[in-house]
């Protein structure tokens, strides 16, 4: 058994994550004792996610090249049906990250600044004692790790392994809404690849993803990240992940794996569970939410990353200042009292409407009506300049469609 059986600091970060991981770095630049755990011995596995942020967001939070996989400067829709359509500019709009590398870079930066990274460890319960808070991890041995700190943050994802699901919500629509998406890094040829190079590709309609879609992005030279998400409907039967992403290859890319010049890297996959309207508790006593935890996952185009650290941006100066005021337990509670709608300032008020349009849009997607509307709807686009989709689809500037195409993505004309 390892000899090491408790830590003590004033903020354990449970989750290395984009969020925690942003927090962890932020923290410890300011002098903070941290300790950021992750339930993962390596943060380059279980990298779920397509990562495709807009060129403001690497920017706005110092992304450094080490964790860029590519630029792009075009959107390519495909569907429903046979339909393609194309928006160029003339620069790089944005960038695919590296997902595992932005993982591990935002963890070197804890440790560059004083920080403590322990990884392998489950997190299994928090509790008060006194004024600090005490979390319980298990090590992949089974033997525990005790915690004592100040604050602790979860930042365990969609999960929530601390501060656990909201209670179900008075109305079923303000409950958590779920997707399930599956991603495959793929080794392709030199002429494979640039088919699909320096864009973002989508594939709509229900032919192609009933209930959602499929994405093709560029990774890095010579690999490209072919994906499905879902918005899971427990009101109809949903053929399997697996089946709709060979088939997406299979149109896409070729018949077969390794006889149409590509391999398979890695196969991952995982589980979106947010609330449109954010209501949820951020914060329980010294115990707080980041992130996915609170629902920063956005449905409509199955981001996360860029609005995980958004929440670490709201919420480090915060605890900053807890850290440094005096007063105890009602003092602590008061301490981030401006947490919940700071983020939600800082989201917007496009947020809730782009959650709508999400539910809307992917759980109505299935049958020709559907790809009727939607082909009504992309049409109205075909005149725009990708500046103009990068708009809509990262700033959800859904006036840009026109007053004419809004009631048909909120749903009410059929």
């Amino acid at each position: 058994m390892p000899s090491d059986t408790s830590l003590h600091c004033q903020v354990l970060v449970v989750g290395a994550g984009p969020a925690g991981g942003d927090l962890a770095r932020r923290l410890a630049q300011q002098g903070v004792d941290v300790v950021l755990v992750d339930r993962l011995a390596d943060l380059g596995r279980s990298a779920f996610s397509s990562a495709a942020l807009p060129m403001e967001t690497v920017n706005a939070f110092g992304l450094p090249a080490e964790v860029v996989g590519s630029r792009w400067r075009e959107w390519q829709l495909i569907g429903p049906g046979a339909a393609t359509r194309c928006w160029a500019a003339s620069r790089p709009l944005g960038v695919v990250l590296d997902f595992g590398a932005l993982r591990r870079w935002q963890a070197d930066q804890c440790r560059r600044w004083g920080g403590r990274v322990h990884l392998g460890l489950q997190a299994c319960s928090c509790q008060a004692e006194g004024e600090r808070m005490v979390t319980l991890l298990r090590r992949s041995d089974g033997s525990l790790l005790r915690v004592s700190s100040d604050w602790t943050v979860d930042a365990s994802g969609q999960a929530r392994a601390l501060l656990g699901d909201p209670p179900p919500a008075g109305r079923p629509r303000d409950g958590l809404v779920r997707a399930a998406g599956l991603e495959w890094l793929l080794r392709v040829s030199p002429s494979c690849w640039a088919r699909w190079a320096d864009r973002l590709s989508f594939c709509l309609g229900s032919d192609w993803v009933p209930q959602g879609y499929g994405w093709i992005f560029p990774m890095a030279p010579g690999v490209l990240k072919l994906g499905v998400c879902r918005l899971v409907d427990p009101q109809r039967r949903q053929p399997p992940l697996g089946g709709l992403i060979t088939d997406l290859g299979r149109r896409l890319l070729g018949a077969g794996a390794r006889a149409d010049g590509f391999d398979v890297l890695d196969r991952h996959g995982g589980l979106v569970r947010s609330t449109i309207r954010r209501r949820e508790a951020h914060q329980r006593g010294r115990l707080v939410g980041l992130g996915d935890v609170v629902s920063t996952a956005n449905l409509l185009g199955g981001e996360g990353i860029r609005h995980a650290l958004t929440s670490s941006a709201v919420l480090a100066p915060l605890l900053e200042r807890a850290l440094t005021s005096p007063g105890g337990q009602a003092s602590a509670q008061r301490a981030l009292v401006d947490y919940a709608p700071q983020l939600r300032r800082a989201l917007g008020w496009r947020w809730e409407l782009s959650g709508r349009v999400a539910r809307r849009t992917w759980l109505g997607l299935h049958g020709q009506g559907a790809d009727g509307r939607l082909d009504q709807v992309l049409r109205g686009l075909e005149r725009r300049r990708a500046e103009d989709l990068s708009a809509l689809l990262f700033g959800y500037r859904f006036e840009r469609y026109g007053l004419r195409a809004m009631p048909y993505l909120l749903g009410w004309r059929s």
